[in-house]
């Protein structure tokens, strides 16, 4: 390395800080891997934390494009030189990945590697992720031809160490934030019970009431139907309101795209219409912005699903300078944003907008009967 003990050390102090700062397992991944491939001055990096079916349940890359990713493909699979680190738990340094016996190849996309420095992250006897690198920016003078020195593999190793602590750390987080996720769920479940169970009992006996008197008194009998409708909006109100601040779980596991296109996978198969889904360039934002942006999703698909008799809903998802913007645009029946006269529209966009502007964004609708709706949604970065 070309750095001095001060300023190496300082880098080191600064990397392991970065690392402590954070609880989220996918935030602490990111930060891992930014740190290791600007610490060890190397042009790409990644890290994989392996699945139970010879995959990874997640791989984080540093160093590749967007448009880079997306044109390599699906993960990669526990194979050659990133088995051989998840099995044997032991360093892997080479001069060039290409001439190892290993070696399987990448896809067509894949950037070009030659000298490679790998580690496994290890928690006690369980290894837990594999942290590489590739393509070492600057040699130093007096390497042996290979790219990565012994120095480099002892600060990686350094670096790992404390991967190890902030990895098991924010899963444990995780794990307790689940738990009282958990906690809280029963509590609202038997509070839902007993509210949405009060209002069912006084929506029988007012229907009762009204098919009692419909015959001898049609005007009590309307009134008391008037009295179901108030009813059953209250309890729809009151199921919305409890339900929607349920933070979803796959949210904080997956991120925004894959939790957004699982939905939308399963709405596609449960509908008649088309419903699609793209997500490119997208980075991720600060977990209420997030949050937000999949109930206005999940919002406005249901309505366009339930309401507009689209035969086809497309949802995009995209990169709007340092945000993001949400468009869900369907070929439905439309209709006038300006007289919404379905109470369920009309309850669906006041919340739309009630999320949106609660994270400092913006809702645009669009619509017009006979032409369909867009809804966009548009959040700055955090």
């Amino acid at each position: 390395m070309s750095q001095g003990p001060r300023s190496g050390l300082a880098a080191v102090s600064s990397a392991l800080l970065a690392m402590s700062r954070h609880l989220e397992v996918r935030d602490v991944l990111k930060t891992i891997v930014a740190s290791a491939r600007e610490l060890l001055d190397a042009q790409y990096a990644a890290l994989g934390v392996p699945d139970d079916h010879g995959g990874f349940a997640q791989f984080v890359v540093d160093g590749v494009s967007d448009e880079q990713w997306k044109a390599i493909g699906p993960l990669p699979r526990q194979h050659g030189i990133l088995a051989a680190m998840l099995h044997d738990a032991r360093a892997e340094r080479l001069c060039d990945v290409r001439k190892d016996s290993r070696f399987e190849g990448w896809p067509a996309a894949h950037p070009e590697m030659s000298d490679f420095l790998g580690l496994p992250i290890r928690d006690g006897d369980e290894i837990i992720g594999a942290l590489f690198l590739a393509n070492k920016l600057r040699p130093a003078q007096d390497c042996d031809g290979c790219g990565f020195t012994e120095e480099d593999e002892e600060l990686l190793s350094i670096l790992a160490q404390h991967a190890a602590i902030a990895l098991t750390n924010a899963r444990l987080y995780e794990r307790s934030r689940e738990l009282t996720i958990a906690e809280e769920r029963s509590r609202l479940a038997n509070e839902l019970h007993d509210a949405v169970s009060q209002k069912l009992f006084s929506l029988r006996l007012t229907a009762q009431a009204a098919t009692a008197l419909i015959d001898r008194d049609p005007a009590r009998a309307k009134g008391e139907l008037q009295q179901v409708t108030a009813l059953a909006a209250e309890a729809a109100d009151e199921l919305r309101a409890a339900v929607v601040e349920l933070r979803p779980t796959a949210l904080d596991e997956d991120g925004l795209v894959a939790t957004l296109r699982t939905q939308i996978q399963v709405l596609d198969r449960a509908h008649t219409a088309r419903v699609t889904f793209t997500g490119t360039g997208f980075r991720a934002l600060p977990a209420a912005q997030e949050e937000a942006m999949l109930r206005v999703a999940q919002e406005a698909l249901h309505n366009a699903l339930r309401h507009s008799g689209a035969e086809h809903v497309d949802v995009t998802l995209g990169r709007h300078g340092s945000g993001a913007v949400l468009r869900v645009t369907d070929d439905g029946k439309g209709f006038d944003p300006q007289s919404v006269r379905s109470a369920g529209r009309h309850l669906g966009l006041v919340s739309m907008r009630d999320r949106t502007s609660g994270v400092g964004g913006t809702l645009t609708v669009e619509s017009a009967p006979g032409k369909g709706t867009t809804i966009e949604m548009e959040v700055p970065g955090g």
